[in-house]
């Protein structure tokens, strides 16, 4: 599988080492009701009730009644905080041993029918995601292929290696019991394109698997990309769906289906450039940010980012908790003020797609990253680097300019429902356009259009018949 164009390979510092960090148990919890893909609009739980931890405070009706889970024991409020069910005088889960080589039941390698059930019940089901249209899988269908990825490229988010370092034998059953959910399609598991003892210790693992085929990918961003794997693997959008899921997936399908348990809790990363010491934590969803900023942020002036730089969104101060599809917060310093003759710096410490700066003479090196934009946004200047970066070819700036003139249906034909939303556009163009917002948008306003379309249709189907049907009856008469 080859990746000749597209991606980028971003050096930026901050990035999170190997270390991971158990956090201390806070007093509240702090339990967002929407995520990305899920809104947890269905409360099961009532004001002032205690729970237990692994019962389900909410659900999401709209995909598969999937359950927001209480981390941890406590009394629910369900009116101190806006958008947020908060758990008060929690106390911390007793974990036995871990799952290590003694699961409570054999994997049987044969699919039951309550399988799909627990792993959404758990919770397990939260980690898995259709390849080509990132959200949430029918778990009672059966995909034509299943995409594991222990690579995590975007910068500052979890990396998949650090979580699978410590649970290799918990991995490699949670496949197994994936696998049971198939019949004769493959598992790909994708892996990085280098030499490591780690690569070697996870082939020999896996080795004799008939099901599981390794993909190697460069280390360059977008590569691991689910939509583009998909694409990569010559896997068919159109037909059966493509399940996809990275390492923590697998450990959460172990857990569910191994001992029959919830994951409770997540390993995030925190970096960027306003963190003293970049690591990865392990915490609960509703972990408090404050709490994570106090001890890892000493700056003042700090933009805030769930997820990556490229892909993350700037939360405020009405964030409260971790959500439950969190993978990492991102700190990087906040330049309000314009650099003065920012355009005559020579950029020895600032890095550039088109080698516009003095740092093209030191090599490779990690930028430091922030939120200033080195001057204000300008108009296109059709240098095509955006076009260069992106994995899934299409050419934003050609779509950029129509939508600049309201030609809506050419964007449509420039196919920007094949943009994955990566970011690399924004990042590397010289102007500061954010593309990337840009295509959301006008995604959105594409689907609202055919959605429209396709309900008018509808009524003047129902209309046509109602008036057929009135001929045929005065014709009876």
């Amino acid at each position: 599988m080859k990746f000749s164009s597209g991606g980028l390979n971003i050096q930026l510092a901050g990035k999170p080492g190997k270390l991971i960090e158990k956090l201390v148990e806070p007093k509240t919890l702090y339990l967002p009701t929407s995520s990305t893909r899920f809104s947890f609009t269905d409360v099961q739980v009532e004001q002032g009730q205690q729970v237990q931890a692994g019962d389900a405070l909410a659900t999401d009706p709209a995909n598969w009644n999937l359950p927001l889970l209480a981390p941890r024991s406590g009394k629910v409020e369900l009116n101190q905080v806006p958008d947020h069910i908060t758990l008060e005088d929690i106390s911390p889960v007793q974990e036995s041993s871990p799952a290590g080589d003694q699961p409570s039941f054999a994997v049987t390698g044969k699919r039951d029918n309550t399988s799909a059930t627990k792993l959404v019940t758990l919770g397990a089901w939260q980690f898995l995601y259709d390849a080509f249209t990132g959200q949430s899988p029918n778990p009672h269908e059966t995909p034509q292929a299943v995409i594991v990825s222990i690579v995590n490229l975007e910068p500052y988010v979890a990396r998949g290696d650090i979580q699978l370092s410590e649970y290799l034998t918990e991995f490699t059953r949670g496949l197994e019991h994936l696998q049971s959910f198939l019949e004769y399609q493959t598992i790909f598991l994708i892996i990085p394109a280098r030499r490591s003892s780690f690569r070697a210790q996870v082939r020999e693992r896996i080795r004799g698997y008939a099901w599981a085929q390794f993909v190697e990918i460069p280390m360059r961003y977008t590569c691991d990309h689910f939509n583009i794997l998909g694409r990569k693997l010559k896997l068919k959008r159109n037909e059966a769906p493509v399940w996809a899921l990275h390492t923590e997936g697998v450990l959460a399908i172990d857990r569910a289906l191994t001992l029959e348990k919830p994951t409770l809790n997540r390993i995030i990363s925190v970096g960027g450039n306003a963190v003293e010491s970049p690591t990865h934590v392990s915490l609960t969803p509703g972990y408090p940010v404050k709490d994570i900023r106090d001890k890892f942020v000493r700056e003042t002036a700090v933009r805030a980012i769930n997820g990556g730089v490229l892909t993350g969104k700037t939360i405020g101060p009405e964030y409260l908790g971790i959500d439950i599809e969190c993978k990492g917060l991102t700190f990087i310093p906040e330049i309000k003020e314009r650099e003065f003759l920012g355009f005559m710096r020579p950029g020895w410490d600032r890095s550039s797609y088109g080698r516009s700066f003095l740092s093209t003479l030191r090599g490779r090196f990690s930028e430091h990253y922030n939120t200033t934009i080195r001057g204000e946004g300008r108009p296109c200047i059709g240098c095509s680097y955006c076009d260069e970066v992106c994995p899934a070819r299409i050419l934003p700036h050609v779509i950029h300019k129509y939508l600049y003139r309201d030609m809506i249906e050419e964007v449509d034909r420039a196919m920007v429902d094949l943009c994955i939303d990566c970011g690399l556009c924004s990042y590397v163009c010289p102007s500061k356009i954010d593309l990337r917002e840009q295509f959301i948008a006008a995604k959105a306003l594409l689907k609202q259009e055919r959605e429209e379309a396709r309900q008018a249709a509808e009524l003047a189907r129902e209309k046509e018949a109602a008036e057929q049907a009135t001929v045929v009856e005065e014709k009876g008469l």
